[in-house]
């Protein structure tokens, strides 16, 4: 296994711990608990901003360190350090010590992971020069000027990371994982008399930097970005009232993230804190309407070989033709519900512990046309980009913004609107889904997840939707 033989060398030869010491001080450590580990990582990670026409900021930087959990029913135990040395591991040992006491609960055993490569463990920061970033940020700037003169600013920037885990267990049993990560963003400001848009893009994942500095790929964002800004320069006030609502391909997932992937998450579940409690096994949505985290796709921004416990990630189906039929599990909660861990332990960096966290969350695509789904609606609104979003994991209530976002009239689309707040409940909205699209699409990869204060890459993806009726909060009636 490559990725062990390199986080080997990393922690225990680089770095100067002895292997067999450091099993047997989280085996004192964990004896007596119920679960727990010994989380090590080694991160390289860099940002280049590049802002109308110079490099705004550049950054580079290393890190490494460890954490070690130890887990006893609820309570949890965790320590952190930067230093891998064995003063500093047996100190974090001392401290986990006083949670244990053996609370149990009931956990199924995950199926063996298949090792399959789910992305290069090439580091793609050296890979690519910085200087070649730069130009490649400048040629940006320029391109987008010249493409359309009412561009008056332009922002762009390339961020990446080489991140190099290895999990120890209390039985000596270890997990390793190395992964890539990197992604470019566009956004640019239009301007017509006093008015001034914007509008941006991004791609990414467990790739390297190569896709993205080609000239086909980054032209590319950048033609997305102005289009999206004239497209605003535009647009109308969004209209107020209930409307049946059309969502996009792609990126509008992050609603079905935000308003329903974490309801799902069995933190919230086992404490029944979340909309989805105690319906497993029953319908929550429209037939037809599957869900599902899914974290072994190939490159993909929210995948995982294993997570951060060492579970291997997994094809997780959340709801079937409408019905719950899963949630999401780390392995503190599966156990304590009796239940298969998931693989989606997951958590920011060595000095955060671990809580059930989505991967790539998205809704299996449907039979039905596109077109002929914008043709069903005689008025509504066809929302195709999303911003900011909040979302009450007890009620389950959201409010969204719409970038971008269009009137639907008799059956076509007319003009751009602004302002567009789509308001409604998780489990209800996705009762009223009347028709799922044949065009399945993932977003670019560019999603990050917050919860607890950490935040970790995720992906997001669904077919056209049409939801009948959703509530839309704008400034016109």
């Amino acid at each position: 296994m490559a990725d062990i033989a390199v986080t080997e060398d990393l922690f225990f030869t680089k770095a100067g711990l002895d292997r067999d010491r450091t099993q047997a001080t989280v085996a004192g450590a964990l004896d007596g608990c119920d679960d727990g580990e010994l989380y090590l990582e080694y991160r390289q990670s860099e940002s280049i901003a590049y802002d109308d026409g110079r490099v705004k900021s550049a950054s580079f930087d290393t890190a490494q360190g460890f954490g070690l959990r130890a887990v006893s029913g609820e309570a949890t135990g965790f320590a952190h350090a930067t230093t891998l040395d064995d003063a500093a591991l047996n100190r974090a040992a001392d401290t986990v010590k006083a949670v244990r006491r053996g609370a149990g609960g009931t956990m199924a055993e995950p199926p063996a992971g298949t090792n399959k490569a789910l992305y290069t463990d090439a580091n793609p920061l050296p890979m690519v020069p910085f200087e070649e970033k730069v130009r490649v940020l400048a040629e940006i700037d320029a391109y987008a000027r010249a493409k359309d003169p009412r561009v008056c600013q332009v922002m762009a920037s390339l961020t990446g990371s080489w991140q190099a885990v290895h999990i120890i267990r209390a039985d000596g049993t270890m997990a390793a994982d190395i992964r890539p990560l990197v992604r470019m963003n566009v956004s640019v400001m239009v301007a017509k008399g006093d008015r001034m848009e914007t509008g941006s893009h991004g791609m990414g994942g467990r790739v390297t930097y190569d896709g993205l500095v080609e000239e086909h790929a980054w032209k590319a964002a950048v033609d997305e970005a102005i289009r999206q800004a004239v497209v605003n320069l535009d647009s109308i006030d969004a209209p107020a009232g209930e409307m049946p609502v059309v969502l996009g391909p792609g990126w509008p997932g992050v609603l079905l993230h935000e308003a329903v992937g974490h309801g799902l998450e069995g933190d919230f579940n086992r404490k029944k804190t979340s909309a989805f409690s105690e319906s497993m096994g029953k319908r929550v949505a429209a037939p037809g309407v599957t869900v599902v985290d899914d974290g072994t796709l190939p490159d993909r921004r929210g995948s995982l070989t294993i997570d951060d416990e060492g579970t291997p990630t997994s094809r997780t189906v959340l709801i079937e033709d409408g019905i719950l039929t899963g949630y999401i599990f780390d392995r503190l909660n599966a156990r304590l519900m009796g239940a298969q861990p998931t693989g989606n332990g997951r958590r920011q960096s060595y000095a955060h512990a671990p809580m059930p966290r989505m991967t790539n969350t998205y809704m299996e695509g449907g039979d039905a046309n596109p077109e002929d789904i914008i043709r069903s609606v005689k008025k509504g609104l066809y929302a195709v980009n999303f911003g900011g979003g909040q979302v009450d994991i007890v009620s389950g209530k959201f409010v969204f913004s719409a970038s971008e976002a269009y009137m639907i009239e008799d059956g076509k689309l007319g003009a751009p609107v602004k302002g567009a707040t789509l308001i409604g409940n998780g489990p209800d909205v996705l009762t009223r889904v009347k028709a799922i699209g044949n065009d399945m699409g993932l977003d670019p990869g560019i999603g990050t997840c917050g919860k607890e204060g950490q935040g970790v890459p995720c992906g997001v993806g669904q077919p056209t939707l049409l939801v009948e009726p959703l509530t839309v909060g704008g400034t016109s009636v």
